[in-house]
């Protein structure tokens, strides 16, 4: 289960707006779920939640 957290930050002039993305994984390590958290430019989100 993902989740897209609404977060916008301010846009400086000529700057893109920014989008927190959070995604559950579970750890191959230890098997706990961990969360995985991202900060990256509006529009670029599916790439994000599509990664395994």
């Amino acid at each position: 289960m993902a989740k897209k957290s609404v977060a916008t930050f301010a846009a400086k002039s000529g700057a893109k707006s920014m989008v927190k993305c959070i995604r559950m994984e579970k750890s191959p390590k230890t098997g706990a779920y961990v969360f995985v958290e991202q900060l990256m430019e509006s529009g670029q989100e599916k790439d994000f939640f599509n990664k395994k």
